[in-house]
């Protein structure tokens, strides 16, 4: 496990902490850790879009079989909100990119602003999907007793879409979900002095998970909102 060594190069407990850390003792430099610690997340990425691929295909499948149903369905969804969702989150992607930067510079006041920034698109994405879209369907879906289906239901598939829809993006949510407890985490250690120049290894990686988060909406958006 890496350690914050005082005594390394003579610094002392004043220094900012990304100054007095060192890499853990199997490792051979920092960035040797670094490098790996960055192969390490590009492999759990691929697990996850493993896991993304397996709901677009199921999209894929039932959309040729029931082409009626999906565009049936996707009439119910606004636009909008879709569209607002995925600038919110092209917004926080460039924002988390630029705090990267910004601690890279040694810019320690913007790379908190810019985290901060990051956090609060990443609240009023699920504020959007939960107010303006959930709600209003579990409060239908409650009223007749299946969160499914609805009462004027124009095929008999449409039950699929809403599995579809609600499967995809509720594990979407889940990640920015995830994805905003991590970057609090972010934000503590940051206002701590944890990263700068010479070390950031887990905010790239946090960088990284938060970009996939919002590649995987941008195909989303189209698939589910734009169809009818």
């Amino acid at each position: 496990m890496a350690t914050i060594d005082t005594r390394a190069s003579g610094l002392t407990k004043q220094e900012p902490l990304w100054k007095r850390y060192v890499p853990g003792h199997h490792w051979r430099t920092q960035d040797d850790e670094f490098d790996a610690a960055k192969i390490g997340i590009w492999l759990f990425l691929a697990t996850e879009v493993l896991l993304f691929s397996g709901m677009f295909c199921a999209y894929a499948v039932f959309r040729m079989l029931y082409p009626e149903a999906i565009a049936a369905g996707s009439g119910y969804l606004d636009w909008r909100f879709g569209g607002i969702n995925t600038v919110v989150l092209l917004i926080s992607s460039f924002t988390i990119a630029m705090a990267i930067r910004n601690v890279q510079l040694n810019q320690q006041k913007w790379a908190t602003i810019n985290l901060s920034i990051t956090w609060l698109c990443a609240a009023g994405f699920l504020a959007i999907k939960f107010i303006f879209e959930y709600g209003p369907k579990w409060a239908e879906g409650k009223r007749i007793g299946n969160l499914f289906s609805y009462p004027y239901a124009s095929t008999d598939h449409e039950h699929i879409w809403w599995s579809i829809y609600y499967m995809a993006t509720g594990v979407h949510a889940a990640h920015v979900l995830i994805g905003m407890g991590l970057i609090a985490w972010l934000i503590y250690r940051q206002r701590k002095g944890a990263y700068g120049p010479t070390h950031y290894t887990m905010m790239e990686g946090v960088g990284l998970y938060w970009h996939i988060v919002d590649l995987v909406w941008i195909f989303l958006f189209p698939l589910l909102y734009l169809v009818h």
